[in-house]
């Protein structure tokens, strides 16, 4: 589960990502749309009005900590670190394994060439969408 509040164009919004093994569908996004609605009108704890907003990560969904990585083993990613790591900032492959607080990524378009990042390095992963 991730959560996010932000001011945009129309006014605030609270956006609640949530997810399961194997999916999530929309009776359930329903059902956890309407029980954290019910707590936040009891609670109140936003003191201006909002839009709560709840999904599912999407198809692009970012991976955050060591059990996402883990969980997409095989997937299609696309990294960036805080800080270049043996000479570069981003990096696009499969995600080959998850060891020892490193993941390991094939560069598919560097000819199988394959980077071994530290998860601590990483500032931003997410999937990539594939078409098969």
């Amino acid at each position: 589960m991730d959560v996010e509040v932000k001011r945009e164009r129309g006014g605030h919004f609270v956006r609640l990502y949530v997810d399961k093994e194997g999916g999530i569908g929309l009776d359930e996004l329903q059902a956890v749309s309407e029980e954290v609605s019910a707590i936040l009108d009891a609670e109140d704890p936003i003191d201006t009005t909002y839009t709560l907003e709840v999904s599912s990560p999407g198809l692009d969904r970012p991976l955050k900590g060591e059990a996402d990585y883990r969980r997409f083993v095989g997937r299609l990613v696309k990294l960036s670190s805080y800080e270049p790591w043996e000479g570069r900032r981003h990096w696009t492959g499969r995600l080959q394994s998850v060891a020892d607080g490193s993941v390991t990524v094939t560069l598919e378009k560097e000819k199988g060439a394959t980077a071994r990042i530290p998860l601590e390095k990483i500032a931003h992963g997410r999937l990539e969408v594939e078409f098969k």
